[in-house]
């Protein structure tokens, strides 16, 4: 915040960097916050434009078609990303790439951060927010933002669109919301310095609790892709063979790889689903869990090499339930060390809200990662996603509960053997 920082210096003595920040601060907050939503949107459209133009040409040496059909296919893409589903040759598609949506949700974050630093001097100081001072800062700039990327996605669909793909128009507008205001804001709000002026009303057990939720969540994506990709290596073999049986060429095996990696996210929910318990289908009537797989005919996809064999399971398959409650204690562990309590009661807190909050946000996230991706069998393939939150929240939230008590006992035990403990 401006109020914080030293007088000025005098201008033949202050830095480049300094002249630089005090003129961003200086400009208009709507045009920058405009110019913004436009940017955080078009960053991430322009690289799928160009990827679908690289990709028409290496099919077929732009032999057929026009770089125009390129530049549709790259922008319905980006639509697949904001939830949009397409229509290909009369089957629904509406699987999300999460790639896409992750390398949108990063590009948003970042310049909305970005944002928010030149802001920072709009509006009240932080003495005068900490005073009462009402601060509409972080709100005009966020639906300022939020309004300029919800208009490029509607143009984005209006001229991508066609009545043979119909991309879901209403549903990009929502995706492109929640992306903006959801991760943008808190960007904007992180940025201008807000967020650390908020974050001293809110109650110590709530923001040790969203520590703790990180801790368990990046843990538990990370597990979740080193189990997708154990799985990948062990059958590797049978992605050979599909990726033989395409009889693709280099150009088309490039294409068709990126387009795979786009997708590897949604995998890795699979995997996470699939260790929580309740698993996922590949197909209408099928299940993939530790206890029973059941599949059917499968299409020629190399990351469905990861399946497990049909049939029944092996018995100790079912200790992989453990997995998520020691994932969650193991967070829970890792973020009181950060910031160490004595008391009971504050352990527990900490612990069981950062776990139910991870299994909520996992929920939520295995809600979207599945979807139609052909036709028959194929119109329904994800993780159960009810099922998944519930058993997200019970082993979540009981494992980081049991972290929370350990941790809180350790470091009790540490305070009564060290002499010079308080």
């Amino acid at each position: 915040m401006t109020s914080l920082l030293p007088p000025s210096a005098p201008a033949w003595s202050r830095s480049a960097a300094e002249v630089s920040r005090d003129l961003s601060a200086s400009r208009p907050l709507v045009l920058l916050a405009t110019i913004a939503g436009v940017v955080a949107a078009l960053s991430t459209l322009v690289v799928c434009l160009a990827i679908g133009v690289v990709g028409w040409f290496l099919t077929d040496a732009g032999a057929h078609g026009a770089p125009r059909d390129g530049l549709r296919t790259g922008a319905l893409g980006w639509l697949m990303a904001h939830g949009s589903g397409v229509i290909v040759e009369g089957v629904a598609v509406t699987v999300v790439p999460l790639g896409i949506t992750a390398l949108c949700a990063w590009m948003v974050w970042r310049i909305g951060h970005g944002l928010g630093e030149s802001v920072s001097g709009h509006g009240p100081d932080a003495d005068r927010i900490c005073d009462g001072e009402r601060d509409l800062t972080v709100p005009l700039a966020t639906g300022l933002f939020t309004t300029a990327y919800v208009v490029v996605a509607v143009l984005t669909a209006s001229l991508a669109g066609t009545t043979a793909t119909a991309p879901d128009t209403g549903r990009v507008v929502l995706w492109s919301i929640v992306l903006a205001t959801g991760i943008g804001g808190a960007g904007i709000a992180i940025g201008s310095g807000r967020a650390a002026i908020w974050a001293a009303f809110v109650p110590m057990a709530l923001r040790a609790g969203l520590t703790t939720c990180r801790r368990i969540l990046v843990a538990w994506f990370v597990v979740s892709l080193v189990t997708f990709v154990v799985a990948l290596l062990l059958d590797a073999s049978t992605a050979i063979n599909v990726m033989s049986q395409l009889h693709a060429d280099a150009g088309d095996a490039t294409l068709f790889t990126a387009l795979s990696a786009t997708v590897v996210p949604n995998a890795v929910v699979f995997s996470g689903a699939y260790l929580l318990g309740p698993g996922f289908s590949v197909g209408v009537g099928t299940l993939v869990s530790p206890g029973a797989v059941l599949v059917g005919p499968l299409p020629m996809f190399p990351l469905l090499a990861a399946l497990p064999d049909a049939g029944p399971t092996a018995a100790w398959m079912s200790f992989l339930v453990a997995v998520p409650f020691v994932i969650a204690a193991w967070g829970a562990i890792r973020a009181q060390r950060l910031a160490p309590t004595l008391r009971w009661e504050e352990g527990m807190a900490r612990g069981c809200i950062g776990g139910v909050l991870a299994g909520v946000v996992f929920g939520l996230v295995a809600s979207v990662a599945g979807g139609a991706v052909g036709p028959g069998r194929m119109r329904e393939v994800g993780p159960f996603a009810f099922d998944v939150l519930l058993h997200a929240i019970t082993a979540f939230g009981i494992g980081g509960l049991v972290g929370g008590l350990v941790i809180t006992w350790w470091q009790r035990r540490d305070a009564r053997t060290d002499p010079e403990a308080p």
